[in-house]
């Protein structure tokens, strides 16, 4: 069984296991069908983090693609995020040892790592409410020990590697490296539906440079193809919630033609994108090219806030209001108008205004105070770093609306709409759920392609009738050059688009979903 060569199917399903059944078909794909319950508005509480948790959140996620990991260099530590838990988590069940002890986790394409709770996990909640793996009754356990961490915005998660076989579908990845959780603190991990993560990243973000499940699958020649592709079923009333296929492409997953786009950083599944387009009109942040990361273990769309608020106001998310925001405009709002009127290179005017510092590429925080006080508007006290990213989004917003030959009084109404538009503090947007109709198009350049995000695929929507909430689909993560600017395009868009992730040309592609 482990060493034939085969296309492995894995389903994968939103929310909630309740068996699986093993079946074959004449097209030589081994699939795995999984069931699923419909979605408990009333358990979200339970799958929520609080503020402070999700604030942490949102930091790791910043941590994880560019602010502070340094992509393994730490010999047991790298940065990985966990994700969001309404309707949109996908699901699926392997095993490990002999025999086989069964495991929910997340195929995740941002991380490379596979980990486990250990039953040497005593003292952490979280543990009790997940499977556990017993080294003592597997028959093909080998020892490792060395101890492994990873680090999370909440804290760490700790413990140890072991070796053990791991069962991916009908498949059998003997001795794979894995990490035994004995500590698993936080929240996040308690609501948690999955018990573990099965990193599908490069082995250049793997801790401790264990080699990643995938590279064990081809090296042992379980698989025909470097390839591994996702097709992600966002019908919530179907009992089927995708299929994760390793080894090749099911052509029943697609319409059409797949866009390729090379892999231009390695470590995440990271390539080039272009302009974001709200309605079909651009928002000229990505006009000159943004990095992006196709990341399966993401549920939502990240991007700069610069663009995320642009959607946001679009669409008629409410967050939380900018202090900092509203005095850029108030200050500096005509000046700024008046600079670009004069074609100044954008990127100086908050540099020329004393906002910024110039690096010859972006602006740079001068650590001027720029905290506004409630009731006098003047500026005080402590943090200064707020105004230079505050500065560079109103330029932003300002030259795309000059750009459409708007008013200077009508710009300056428009930045300030934008400023009260801005993500809250955890991450969440919420929209009206009977104004979908009237919301735009979303769109985003990949390659020489344009694929295109309905309201009713951006915005996630939780419980049914008068009680039903929505929420914005987008959040805001920036990431600063030369990693940024960054969009990850989580389960919001893969389920809207078949990916194809091809290891042996190292390349990522995209084509409408079946």
């Amino acid at each position: 069984m482990g060493t034939s060569m085969n296309v492995v199917v894995l389903s994968l399903f939103v929310s909630s296991l309740l068996f699986s059944v093993v079946t074959a078909s004449d097209d030589g794909l081994v699939r795995i069908g999984l069931k699923k319950k419909k979605f408990d508005p009333n358990n979200r509480l339970a799958s929520r983090l609080e503020s402070e948790d999700r604030q942490a959140l949102i930091a790791s996620m910043q941590e994880k693609y560019g602010l502070h990991n340094n992509l393994g260099d730490h010999e047991d530590t790298d940065i990985v995020a966990l994700k969001n838990y309404m309707d949109a988590q996908y699901y699926g069940e392997i095993g490990v040892g002999t025999p086989p002890q069964k495991f929910t986790v997340i195929f995740d394409t941002g991380s490379s790592n596979l980990w486990v709770p250990s039953s040497k996990c005593y003292f952490s909640v979280a543990c009790y409410f997940h499977s556990k793996y017993k080294a003592s009754e597997s028959k093909t356990y080998k020892k490792n020990g060395r101890p492994a961490s990873i680090q999370y915005g909440t804290g760490a998660i700790s413990g140890f590697f072991s070796y053990d076989n791991v069962q991916v579908g009908n498949l059998v990845v003997e001795d794979q490296e894995f990490i035994e959780t004995t500590k698993e603190p936080g929240l996040i991990f308690l609501a948690a539906k999955f018990d573990g993560i099965l990193g599908l990243g490069f082995k250049e973000i793997s801790v401790g440079k264990a080699v990643p499940v995938w590279y064990n699958m081809l090296k042992q020649g379980l698989i025909k193809e470097p390839v591994f592709s996702f097709w992600l079923n966002r019908n919530v009333g179907e009992e089927v919630g995708g299929e994760i296929v390793f080894g090749g492409v099911d052509p029943d997953h697609y319409k059409g033609k797949h866009t390729y786009v090379p892999v231009t950083q390695k470590g995440y599944w990271q390539f080039d994108m272009g302009d974001v387009l709200i309605g079909d009109k651009p928002t000229g942040f990505c006009a000159g090219g943004c990095a992006a990361i196709a990341d399966s273990g993401t549920s939502l769309l990240a991007g700069p806030t610069t663009v995320v608020t642009m959607i946001n106001h679009a669409i008629g998310a409410t967050g939380v209001v900018s202090q900092e925001c509203k005095a850029v405009v108030r200050q500096y709002g005509q000046t700024i108008i008046d600079l670009l009127l004069a074609e100044t290179q954008p990127q100086k005017i908050c540099s020329q205004i004393g906002l910024c510092t110039f690096d010859g590429a972006h602006g740079v925080s001068t650590g001027i105070e720029s905290v506004v006080e409630e009731g006098n508007g003047r500026s005080s006290g402590v943090q200064g770093n707020a105004m230079c990213p505050a500065c560079e989004m109103a330029v932003v917003w300002m030259q795309n609306q000059l750009k459409q030959n708007q008013t200077q009084d009508i710009i300056l109404n428009y930045v300030n709409q934008l400023c009260d538009r801005m993500s809250s503090p955890m991450g969440e947007s919420a929209v009206e759920c009977g104004s979908l109709s009237s919301m735009p198009t979303v769109s985003f350049t990949i390659g020489d392609k344009v694929f295109d995000l309905s309201p009713e695929e951006y915005i996630l929507k939780v419980g049914e009738g008068p009680q039903a909430q929505c929420i914005s689909g987008f959040t805001a993560l920036d990431v600063p050059p030369p990693r940024g600017p960054l969009w990850i395009l989580g389960d919001v868009f893969m389920g809207r688009y078949h990916t194809v992730f091809d290891f042996g040309k190292e390349r990522v592609g995209f084509a409408e979903a079946a």
